[in-house]
């Protein structure tokens, strides 16, 4: 609903009778402080800043249904001088769907729809942000690599196998030596009903090394077609028995559910990151979706190598050192 805004005037009141008397002065009376949004609507003008008005606006321009809602935040300063974000997100029953930011005009009347880059930083430093905080994900390859890659997987997609077989093979001898590959969990539990009792597992075992959580995921993987949710758990536990792990400690950790903060902290961070589908892949924070081939990955992977190599010689390369007598 629109806003107007309008001035409160003093009614001065005349008496003919007493016109020679001086006149007493009228204080105007005192406007009341107006948000940041209300200070910016003009009468009869539409305005991104009224939520309803900008629902309906989006809700026009991409098609979205009827059953979808749509939820505008507050203004907020945003990066850019002179424009204000607002986050919209898609709401579908108790789940969000989708976010996105919209920058708005000073008056309200124009809206951008785009992310905000800073040229001091990483196009993708928001994500890499996000995806800093690896302690306690399972690691292949060394910590310092100058790549990283870091999977969100669900261990029933069929996509998810393909990708994560290509990883293992490809992600060996030198080409291993210089990325680093990071998974975490991301299970679709609305179409595959055993994914999330899988991720436990893995993390069960994980808590024993990295090691035996990489043998657990390529057995997972290998075995997909023949896995349910009624017998996982069981084929688990013999896997981990066929491997020397600890049993009773695994089956200690699942009937405790010590990895449900875990899985959640994996599931929180996809969230944050707007991960929507699996396989989702961030070569040192670049995202790729679906089961990317490896031609197309390996030739990302090369070009990072390429610019790390190309940054860390900028960096030095402008160091200048004086021969001074008696110094070394």
């Amino acid at each position: 609903m629109m806003l107007w805004i309008c001035l409160v005037m003093g009614l001065l009141a005349a008496d003919l009778a007493s016109a020679q008397r001086p006149k007493k002065e009228t204080k105007p009376a005192a406007k009341q402080p107006a948000s940041r949004a209300e200070s910016l609507r003009r009468p009869g003008q539409k305005s991104a800043f009224d939520k309803q008005t900008l629902a309906d606006y989006l809700r026009h321009q991409f098609l979205l249904p009827a059953t979808l809602e749509i939820q505008v935040s507050d203004p907020q300063p945003s990066e850019v001088a002179g424009l204000q974000r607002l986050e919209v997100a898609l709401i579908d029953g108790s789940s969000t769907r989708q976010k996105a930011d919209f920058l708005v005009s000073a008056d309200g009347t124009k809206i951008i729809q785009g992310k905000v880059y800073d040229i001091r930083e990483s196009p993708f430093a928001s994500e890499l942000r996000l995806l800093s905080k690896t302690e306690g994900w399972a690691r292949l390859g060394p910590e310092q690599a100058p790549v990283t890659v870091v999977v969100f997987s669900d261990f029933q997609c069929p996509y998810c196998k393909e990708q994560a077989r290509l990883l293992r093979q490809n992600l060996s001898g030198t080409l291993g030596q210089k990325v680093r590959l990071y998974f975490r969990d991301f299970p679709l539990e609305q179409i595959h009903p055993w994914a999330r009792t899988a991720a436990l597992i893995g993390q069960c075992i994980k808590r024993a090394g990295d090691a035996q959580f990489w043998q657990y995921h390529d057995w997972v993987f290998e075995h997909q077609a023949s896995l349910t949710l009624e017998n996982i758990r069981q084929r688990a536990l013999e896997f981990a028995n066929q491997k020397s792990m600890d049993t009773l400690q695994i089956g200690q950790c699942l009937e405790a559910r010590l990895t449900e903060a875990e899985l959640e902290k994996s599931l929180a961070d996809a969230k944050a990151l707007q991960v929507q589908s699996t396989p989702t892949l961030f070569v040192n924070g670049r995202r790729l979706v679906g089961n990317v081939p490896w031609e197309q990955l390996k030739a990302i992977i090369d070009y990072e190598l390429e610019y790390a190599a190309k940054q860390a010689s900028a960096e030095g390369c402008c160091e200048v050192k004086l021969a001074l007598p008696g110094v070394k």
